[in-house]
This record gives structure tokens, C-alpha cells and sequence, in this order.
């Protein structure tokens, strides 16, 4: 009887094992496209690049000139901008809107991201156009080397740049995933965005867990991963403030914040665990205090400097009456 038990019990696994669907791809991906339907960018998402618009882009008096929206990727040039304190000209980029495939926005950036950027003081005194976040960081950080963002000794400067490629690289694309299928995704793709935030956001709790062991004052940098005699650290690089923080600040504001919360969901910050991170926690709430932190997360959101319009939290004549409250 046992036997018998036992070969009907395998025979039903089996049999529900055949039942189960199999993803088997179609020959072209093409004939997948229908499946994004109703994702919050299906109406601009296409397999091609180049211009679908002719349309020059805008240009200020600065020699900095700023084409961005005050997204996690924009917030950090926005930042370094104005902890520089050089002069430059922002301008909204609404990708919503698909600007970013204006003929002028791809001559400063083929790929059709934000942010771009043309430093028209560029080397040789001829204007260079620049793409990508961390290479506008890179730019910015060695234009102006008197500002201490990027560390001139060669140890810290490899350290530094080792937090700005595991940003660019890792950090920014895992974070900016988990909310593509958290909130983005087609609602009646349930299980896809079930895979999608479990796969990803278990990533980015990794990810939130190295900045955590770090900044708990563990590695040196030399070898070893045990917990350093200094204890924890203030800042990624050293004891000094830079453009490794710079990069690293906008996305865990981003799940700290509000921008992957919606209706009838849990907060992002709850659903991920983030107070399970204290040191991490601290970190950006000690940066977020600095008014060049506030006013680089608000560089193109609605206006290029929202701050300078009478009445605004930052600006100048309503800090003068006291901190921010922001």
C-alpha cells in the first residue's frame, strides 16, 4: 500500500510538473513588444535611437549649461553644481513628454538620457557636450580641482572612484529597476512584478547593506573586512566629504523619500526595511541638511532654479528668516 502511495504521489507531481507553463521565447523579440502595453513609458519606449523631433535645445549666458529633470540621476549633477558654486543655467528636460528625443538634446547626449550638459568653456575653449551622470561628475570634479570633491591623494582618489563606478554601474540601475516594477510596470502584469521586485529590490537591500557595513566602519581598503580601529565612518572616502557621496545620496533618498511610494501600497522604505541600515540612515540624513544637498534635489524640478522665485523655502530671503524646513 505504502508503494502504491508513493508511486500516486509521484505520478500527480509529475503531472502537475507537465501542466506547469514554460516561457519559451518567440523568434523575434518584436513579437514581445505588446507585452509592455501599459507601462507609465510604453508611448516613448522604442529599439531606435537619434532625433524624432527638430528642436534646438536652450541656451543661457553661463558657460555651464544644464539639461536635466529632478530625478535620482539628475539630483546628483544638480548637487555637485551647487556645492561648486559655479555659475550654470538648468533647463527641464520633460521626458515624460519624450523632450529627451529632441534633435538638440541628442546632440548633447546620443543616448537620450538625462542628464546632459554642454560646457561651453571646454577644452581648447570649444564647447563639449556630455552624457552620463558619472561622467559629468567626473568632468565637473577635475574642471575644478581647488574644490576638493574629487581627493588629490591617490589612495582616496581610487576609493573615490570606486564608489562613483559601483554607483553608476550598480547602485543607481538595480535601485531604478526595483521601482520600474514596483510602480511603473503594467498593473495586470502581476506576476512579472512579483519576479521583478523580488529579484531587484532583494538587490538593492544588498546594496543598501554594502553602503550599511561601510559606513559601520568596516574594510580598509587593504584587504581585510573586519571592523576598522576608527569605528564608523562620516563619509564613504576618507573623513572628507566628496563626489562619492554626491552619487550614492539620490537614490537611497529616493526609497528613503517618497518617490517609489503609491496608493494602496506600502512605503518603499517600509516594504524594503530600511530602518534595518542605522548607519546608512544617518549618513543621508546628515547630508540632506546641507542647503547645496536641498537646492541640487530641486535643480529642474518644475524651473531650472525653482529656489530663486520669491517665497521659496531656499531661497536666499527665506533663509535669512532661518533653516530650511524642507
Amino acid at each position: 500500500v505504502e508503494l502504491e502511495i508513493r508511486s500516486v504521489t509521484s505520478a500527480m507531481a509529475k503531472a502537475e510538473t507537465a501542466a506547469a507553463p514554460v516561457w519559451i521565447p518567440p523568434p523575434k523579440i518584436e513579437d514581445l513588444y505588446a507585452a509592455t502595453t501599459g507601462n507609465n513609458f510604453s508611448s516613448i519606449n522604442a529599439p531606435t535611437a537619434g532625433a524624432r523631433k527638430q528642436q534646438p535645445l536652450p541656451k543661457g549666458s553661463a558657460d555651464f549649461q544644464l539639461y536635466s529633470l529632478a530625478t535620482p540621476n539628475g539630483w546628483k549633477v544638480g548637487i555637485l553644481l551647487e556645492e561648486l558654486g559655479i555659475d550654470y543655467d538648468a533647463h527641464v528636460i520633460n521626458i515624460g513628454k519624450g523632450e529627451q528625443f529632441n534633435s538638440g538634446f541628442v546632440g548633447a547626449n546620443p543616448n537620450s538620457k538625462i542628464p546632459a550638459a554642454i560646457d561651453f568653456a571646454g577644452p581648447g575653449g570649444k564647447p563639449l557636450a556630455l552624457m552620463e551622470g558619472g561622467a559629468i561628475l567626473m568632468h565637473l570634479c577635475e574642471k575644478y580641482p581647488e574644490k576638493g570633491f574629487l581627493p588629490s591623494d591617490p589612495r582616496l582618489r581610487s576609493q573615490c572612484l570606486q564608489w562613483l563606478f559601483w554607483q553608476v554601474g550598480g547602485q543607481g540601475p538595480m535601485t531604478g529597476n526595483f521601482g520600474h516594477f514596483m510602480v511603473y510596470a503594467p498593473a495586470n502584469q502581476v506576476d512579472a512584478r512579483n519576479y521583478g521586485v523580488a529579484r531587484y529590490g532583494m538587490e538593492v537591500q544588498r546594496l543598501c547593506d554594502v553602503l550599511e557595513r561601510h559606513l559601520a566602519g568596516y574594510g580598509d581598503f587593504c584587504g581585510n573586512d573586519g571592523l576598522r580601529p576608527e569605528g564608523p565612518r562620516k563619509f564613504l572616502v576618507g573623513e572628507q566629504y566628496s563626489v562619492a557621496d554626491i552619487a550614492c545620496l539620490p537614490w537611497v533618498l529616493t526609497i528613503k523619500g517618497k518617490g517609489y511610494d503609491r496608493p494602496n501600497q506600502p512605503r518603499a522604505q517600509d516594504f524594503l526595511g530600511m530602518d534595518r541600515y542605522p548607519n546608512l540612515n544617518a549618513w543621508a540624513d546628515r547630508l540632506t541638511q546641507r542647503i547645496q544637498v536641498q537646492r541640487g534635489m530641486r535643480v529642474c524640478s518644475g524651473a531650472g532654479k525653482p529656489w530663486l522665485e520669491d517665497g521659496h523655502p531656499l531661497n536666499e530671503k527665506s533663509l535669512s528668516k532661518g533653516p530650511s524646513k524642507l
